[in-house]
């Protein structure tokens, strides 16, 4: 027995132009002249998909952020994806802040996009969660592209991947 045609989805940012991002906005920060003799530092944690950010004082942070988001566009991390979290107080007039990348589906989104395709009203289609993906299958094709459609334009709150497409 053929099985039906089914996508994944999900979300996440290539780790790796997270790295590179991280590497240009380092040198950029080193070069410019704003930043001169000031202490600022970024670290990337890969197995977290965590960045540490540490600043002199607010205003540098909001242009290391600015730096960041600018490179993080360029290497085409999707920046819904970025959860820039808050300011913390360290020594002193500086500052540290932890921006955390989002890597696969939380439980809330994924019951948001099965309960959305539900809604929507497509024919034989069905949404299945699996760990931190929505697996989405239907025995027509078209059905399967309407579903990709619909969820392109849908605002979920994260950039959504699409794979894993089987026939």
């Amino acid at each position: 027995m053929a099985s039906n045609p089914s996508f994944d989805v999900s979300t996440g940012a290539d780790l790796q132009e997270v790295d590179n991002a991280v590497n240009q906005a380092q040198k950029e920060i080193a070069q410019r002249y704003d930043f001169k003799g000031t202490n600022v530092t970024i670290e990337f944690d890969r197995t977290a998909a965590v960045l540490k950010l540490a600043a002199d004082d607010e205003f540098r942070m909001k242009q290391v952020v600015d730096v960041i988001s600018a490179k993080f566009a360029k290497r085409g991390v999707p920046l819904q994806n970025v959860e820039w979290g808050e300011d913390e107080g360290a020594t002193g007039m500086s500052v540290r802040r932890t921006v955390t990348l989002k890597q696969g589906l939380d439980t809330e989104t994924s019951k948001k996009i099965q309960k959305g395709i539900k809604e929507q009203g497509f024919k034989k289609v069905q949404a299945t969660i699996q760990g931190d993906e929505v697996r989405v299958s239907s025995p027509s094709k078209d059905e399967l592209q309407a579903v990709m459609a619909w969820l392109r334009a849908a605002d979920m709150g994260v950039a959504l991947k699409f794979g894993n497409f089987r026939s």
